[in-house]
């Protein structure tokens, strides 16, 4: 069970890593791509800013996640994984109410997973 908790903490923190990249510096590249259909092609550029502020945050969820493989003490490292991956759920179901619900499966669900894991550790 501690293996699965780790493996999908260090899945949910490579996926903030990604949303990083993606907001930080390819926004108005890739981010075209992916975001297709749900942004105006013309506003990735004014958004440019707003975008990389976002990425940043998504960066300080995965330090933290990552973190949590560098604490030896394992009731500290269970609850630094257990608040990152709450703050991962919450800005989900944010996002999934405030700009689509597909965000709910993207970002909450894979955290909810390795919150249900790392509880039964």
């Amino acid at each position: 069970m501690k293996i699965a908790s780790e493996i999908l903490i260090a899945i949910v923190a490579l996926e903030h890593l990604y949303f990083l990249w993606l907001e930080m510096f390819a926004w108005e590249t890739k981010g075209k791509k992916i975001f297709k259909g749900a942004l105006a092609p013309d506003l990735f550029t004014p958004t440019k800013g707003l975008a990389a502020n976002q990425g940043l945050y998504n960066g300080f969820l995965s330090a933290g996640l990552i973190w949590t493989f560098f604490i030896s003490d394992p009731v500290w490292k269970i609850n630094i994984a257990i608040f990152f991956l709450s703050c991962v759920i919450i800005a989900g179901c944010y996002g999934a109410i405030s700009a689509s619900k597909k965000i709910f499966f993207v970002q909450a669900v894979p955290a909810i997973i390795a919150l249900v894991f790392t509880l039964l550790n």
